[in-house]
């Protein structure tokens, strides 16, 4: 393919994704596949020859779409949103045009220092406190990560190593394999899996939190197991606070979480995935407070900020932390500018080497939206949860199971974990509309995101029309089992 045909083609594919996005409602939103079905629609093997742009192009109808769960539908409900916008579409593309691999300031100027300027530009929207920035003077800063599982696993690692760096300067008979086997890091029993797999990788113990009836963690309940797991020898020395959990979008209470954190010399690293977006608005801006006691904070433009995976910011307090952690100068990686102070080298915040430039989808989004626009984006999504609710809360054959805060609802019918779980069946079979369960203590919980940027009002409606009439269907024909046995 030369530019004359990339330009044709790309053209074409424009079209093709905009149609796409355009009428994805038309579309079945789960996919009527069953698993391997793609494998005997294609040859065993690459071909030897080149094939045609044309036939590529006509089995993604033929191949792919068949198998595609549609994310962006109005009718997907589930899991959280994955963001996705025009702009962040365009900004993409130019991104794979470009095509650097921006692991360092001199591999690509332009890549690294937009992506700083972007991070103290998102941080401003959501009022992080002044040493989170990179600013002029500061010790601080932002990255983008791939997502909130690596920000949570390099804010472990940061933390696992400044901590055996002082154990051992307090105790220095004591080896750094002694102090591996007693280190702990602590996380919500709501928390995200991606916690529990940072501590598999990195080595070392985790432990739950119980949570309050909110689902929340809350500063008696950590210090409790600190204090526990002190008395026996262990060293606490990292806690992941959630603000938004996945099952039901509660938030830990930072307020009182962050002394003792401090108290105590433990990592506090803040994971907002889902939520974070939201503290854009002043009126949800509180649920951040606490903020300041963090070592780290997360949260994902690439979830609720219209800016297409993978987008995952990520700021430090102490940018030495981190690179102290992974810093490593191999003689063709190293510049004659990376002494001078005024350059950051990407690669000591994080996993991999390369990294694409994904600061470019932040700028294009963040400009041709505005901060008026993504706020009424969320508010928007706000409200449809709200709508969601009032209609749950208008059947008496059903009840809710967490606060509505954001733009989740849990809820499920009246009854036992059998019955929620036949009426999730229904409605996963009839593949009208897209939701996943979750467990809140012993109870089985249907969840409603609200994900779509084309959601509308009409399309909740629609929703709980389908979801009611299931749950009736299922309720008539429960009570002829039940008389029967």
């Amino acid at each position: 393919m030369d530019a004359a045909e990339f330009r044709k083609r790309g053209k074409e594919m424009v079209d093709y994704v905009a149609d796409y996005l355009e009428k994805i409602d038309k579309r079945q939103v789960f996919p009527d596949v069953e698993p391997g079905y793609l494998r005997p629609l294609i040859p065993d093997c690459a071909p030897q020859d080149p094939e045609s742009f044309e036939d590529v192009f006509k089995d993604i109808e033929k191949i792919i779409m068949p198998g595609v769960t549609h994310w962006h539908s109005p009718y997907f409900f589930a899991y959280f949103p994955a963001a996705s916008s025009f702009p962040a579409l365009l900004a993409d593309m130019l991104c794979g045009g470009i095509g650097c691999v921006g692991f360092s300031w001199a591999a690509s100027p332009a890549c690294t220092e937009l992506e700083t300027v972007m991070l103290d530009w998102l941080g401003k929207m959501i009022n992080l406190p002044e040493e989170f920035l990179a600013g002029k003077h500061s010790q601080g800063g932002g990255v983008i990560q791939g997502s909130a599982s690596e920000a949570t696993l390099i804010s472990l690692l940061a933390a696992r190593t400044k901590t055996i760096r002082r154990v051992q300067s307090e105790k220095p008979e004591l080896t750094e394999a002694d102090i591996m086997g007693r280190l702990v890091a602590y996380a919500s029993d709501q928390a995200h899996s991606s916690v529990e797999r940072a501590a598999l990788i990195g080595g070392v113990k985790i432990k739950n939190v119980c949570s309050d009836d909110t689902f929340s963690v809350c500063g008696s309940a950590l210090q409790k197991v600190l204090d526990e797991d002190k008395a026996s020898g262990l060293i606490p020395f990292f806690f992941c606070a959630t603000l938004g959990t996945t099952p039901c979008c509660s938030f830990d209470k930072l307020l009182e979480l962050g002394p003792i954190c401090n108290k105590e010399n433990i990592w506090m690293h803040i994971d907002a995935a889902y939520a974070g977006s939201a503290f854009i608005c002043p009126e949800f801006r509180h649920l951040l407070n606490g903020v300041e006691f963090a070592d780290s904070f997360n949260f994902n433009p690439h979830k609720w900020l219209l800016v297409n995976f993978d987008c995952s910011a990520m700021w430090v307090k102490k940018r030495s932390d981190l690179t102290g952690a992974f810093k490593l100068e191999p003689l063709y990686l190293q510049h004659h500018h990376q002494e001078s102070g005024l350059v950051t080298d990407y690669r000591h915040w994080q996993i991999p080497l390369g990294r694409r430039f994904r600061s470019l989808k932040l700028w294009f989004v963040l400009r041709m939206y505005g901060v008026t626009g993504l706020q009424e984006h969320i508010r928007k999504h706000v409200r449809l949860s709200h709508q969601f609710e009032h209609l749950v809360l208008q059947d008496e054959r059903f009840e809710t199971c967490a606060e509505v805060v954001l733009g989740l609802v849990c809820f499920r019918l009246k009854g036992s974990n059998e019955l929620n779980k036949a009426l999730l069946k229904s409605i996963t079979e009839a593949k009208k509309i897209h939701l996943v369960p979750c467990h809140l203590r012993e109870k089985f919980v249907l969840r409603f995101a609200i994900c779509s940027r084309t959601v509308e009002s009409t399309h909740i409606k629609f929703a709980w029309q389908h979801i009611s009439q299931l749950a009736t269907d299922l309720l008539k024909t429960w009570e002829q089992k039940h008389h029967q046995q």
